[in-house]
């Protein structure tokens, strides 16, 4: 275990919203809690941290939340001591000005870019090998990652024996859901929305609607919003909207904190995710999932998908894992998914344990603060 005095510097550069700061935030959060490091967290945009801790002073240039030291990333940079261990976030640029500092220490930090996750096979060869070079500090890569030999993914300690005792107390989740003022019917399937503006979501609304089974679709304040207001023939939906059509029930939500979304996850029957941290956290839920994933140019995000994928539905039959690819590679592209999710439903109690056992799967390894606080033992 590193010394209490042991700094951690994280720097994000937000760029996708919620997804950058979302995951460093959680990182940072359980640096601190669960091995007892000293984590200054640096943002370049306070607004966008306001959305998931709104105790955030947007104003501060420096501010403690539960534990961690909160720094705003300032244009000018100014003077001051590097740390131990330095995390570029998703490849961010380090200040000139910091990374001087770090050359100048007498032991040069560990400076890591923790990388996106993928489940490309190509990841685990580059895990842990040497980047670039500033002076006297070696940058080296460091991959999350569904696969031994990966840095693993976010996970808090004692997070699915929580997750499993508030799936098994309906109590708890009907109070959970009262609080966001959600009354969910006893027979209605429970699906939550959290995506990327989506043409092909139209078509889904349209198949749900049309059920024989009642579903009440939560849709938490996002860029998913505009489609499904066009869906409804509405110019907009506010946070509590709540619009019925045949069989859908659709209820608008306020942008919740991270221990909230995990709670709003463990309730769901099926859950729609973006990104990179949401779609983490719906893999701890352990229920079926359908991953809107980050467009990238040249088309390189399907690539990342397809190795998911491959991943994702190897336990399944050969009809069930042809449905899931269907639906996903469908929403991922835009296109109507009207008929895959039909497709996918004929398979849902296998879809069903194949998520609770992927679940299980991931929680052997090692978490990614661990990973990375192990990676710093075998470094010094």
């Amino acid at each position: 275990m590193p010394s209490l005095n042991t700094r951690w510097d994280i720097f994000c550069t937000v760029v996708d919203n919620y997804g950058d700061i979302g995951v460093t935030w959680r990182l940072a959060r359980q640096l601190v809690a669960e091995h007892s490091l000293a984590v200054r967290l640096w943002v370049d945009d306070l607004r966008a941290f306001e959305r998931i801790c709104p105790e955030i002073d947007i104003n501060a240039a420096q501010q403690w939340q539960q534990g961690v030291e909160v720094r705003h990333w300032p244009s000018e940079w100014l003077p001051i001591e590097a740390a131990d261990v330095v995390i570029a976030a998703f490849a961010c640029q380090l200040p000139s000005a910091y990374m001087d500092v770090m050359a100048e220490r007498e032991k040069p930090p560990l400076w890591l870019n923790l990388d996106y996750l993928s489940a490309e096979d190509w990841v685990t060869g580059c895990h842990g090998l040497p980047s670039v070079k500033y002076k006297s500090v070696q940058k080296i890569f460091f991959f999350p990652g569904f696969r031994p030999g990966t840095g693993g993914l976010l996970r808090e300690r004692g997070l699915l024996e929580q997750r499993r005792k508030f799936q098994r107390d309906a109590q708890a989740q009907r109070q959970f859901l009262q609080g966001l003022g959600v009354e969910r019917a006893p027979n209605a399937q429970l699906i939550s929305l959290f995506a990327y503006e989506n043409a092909g979501l139209a078509s889904w609304l349209d198949v749900l609607a049309a059920g024989a089974t009642p579903t009440h679709l939560l849709v938490p304040e996002g860029r998913i919003l505009g489609d499904v207001a066009r869906w409804l023939g509405v110019e907009s939906l506010a946070v509590g909207a709540i619009d019925v059509r045949q069989a859908l029930t659709v209820q608008v939500l306020p942008f919740i904190r991270q221990d909230q979304y995990d709670h709003l996850l463990w309730c769901c029957d099926f859950n729609a995710v973006r990104g990179e941290d949401s779609f983490v956290r719906a893999q701890w839920a352990g229920r079926p999932m359908l991953w809107h994933i980050y467009q990238q140019d040249e088309d390189i995000h399907l690539d990342k998908l397809d190795a998911f994928l491959a991943l994702y539905t190897k336990g399944l039959s050969p009809a069930a894992a042809h449905a899931m690819n269907g639906l996903w590679q469908a929403w991922s592209a835009g296109q109507p998914i009207g008929d895959q999710w039909l497709s996918a439903r004929k398979h849902w109690p296998e879809l069903q344990e194949n998520a609770e056992a992927w679940c299980l799967e991931q929680g052997l390894q090692a978490d990614l603060a661990a990973a990375l606080v192990q990676f710093y033992l075998n470094w010094i």
